[in-house]
């Protein structure tokens, strides 16, 4: 690991990759930029770990990565120079914060037999429609479907309260991205806060800064030192996101993304 005492976490969609075409393109100079210094850029997503591990594999990233909203923290073996307490997957330890994918779709599909609504989870979909819902390519459409640890849903109308009101009193969680997500009691700041005390552990105190977009994102920008807010391709903040110290980008998604880094990192 570099002895870098920066951490970068960010969100993906909306946020380092273009809400509509998924390109990281204007985030380019910043991204160059990080990889030139060697600082950790850590992908913070409620994407799936496999849809991750393609991201990675473009970027070019070999450092940890958070999938699905703080679900499962996913370490690369020898990264850090002591062992990790976690699950065996693959190539990584996995700190698994979330609760099984299974139990979630069993879960979700309890409350909308109860209150007798059309809302639609992930699981309930064709890959064809999900690649029509997100204008994800047919093989990454796939990858979206292979989940750990929670589930995205879409209400066929305006969002109903009772179901979301119903999912609090389940002592489960909700939160909202391009799509709703029904999670069990983990979120990303729970996981940023899990590798800062990592990455602290291996060279000492970071600073860490964090990048979002949307509802998901706030308890990872509350966990973080510097906290950055991108503009949404609407030409508008998330105005539910408000907390100390927030940098607002002028830009839009990944040009709002290069933005904030380049002027962070002066």
């Amino acid at each position: 690991m570099t002895d870098n005492k920066m951490v970068i976490f960010t969100d993906l969609d909306g946020t380092l990759l273009d809400a509509e075409t998924y390109s990281y393109e204007k985030a380019s100079p910043a991204l160059d930029l990080i990889n030139e210094r060697g600082i950790p850029l850590v992908l913070c997503s409620s994407k799936t770990r496999a849809e991750i591990e393609v991201w990675r594999q473009r970027l070019g990233n070999g450092h940890p990565f958070i999938s699905e909203n703080g679900g499962g923290i996913f370490i690369p073996t020898g990264y850090f120079p002591f062992s990790i307490d976690g699950e065996l997957i693959g190539d990584y330890r996995c700190i698994v914060l979330g609760m099984s994918y299974a139990e979630i779709r069993n879960r979700f599909s309890l409350l909308r037999e109860r209150l007798r609504l059309p809302v639609k989870g992930f699981g309930d979909l064709t890959v064809d429609e999900v690649v029509r819902l997100t204008g994800l390519p047919h093989g990454e459409a796939v990858l979206a479907k292979q989940r750990d640890f929670e589930e995205p849903f879409i209400f066929p109308g305006a969002p109903d309260e009772r179901f979301l009101r119903e999912i609090e009193g389940e002592k489960l969680r909700w939160t909202q991205g391009r799509f709703f997500h029904l999670m069990g009691d983990h979120h990303k700041g729970r996981a940023v806060n899990i590798l800062r005390r990592l990455y602290e552990r291996s060279g000492g105190p970071v600073l860490t800064i964090g990048i979002g977009d949307s509802l998901n994102d706030l308890p990872f920008l509350f966990a973080v030192d510097r906290p950055v807010l991108v503009k949404k391709e609407s030409g508008r903040h998330d105005a539910r996101i408000n907390i100390p110290n927030l940098v607002r980008t002028e830009g839009i998604g990944p040009a709002g993304w290069n933005e904030a880094v380049l002027e962070l990192l002066k």
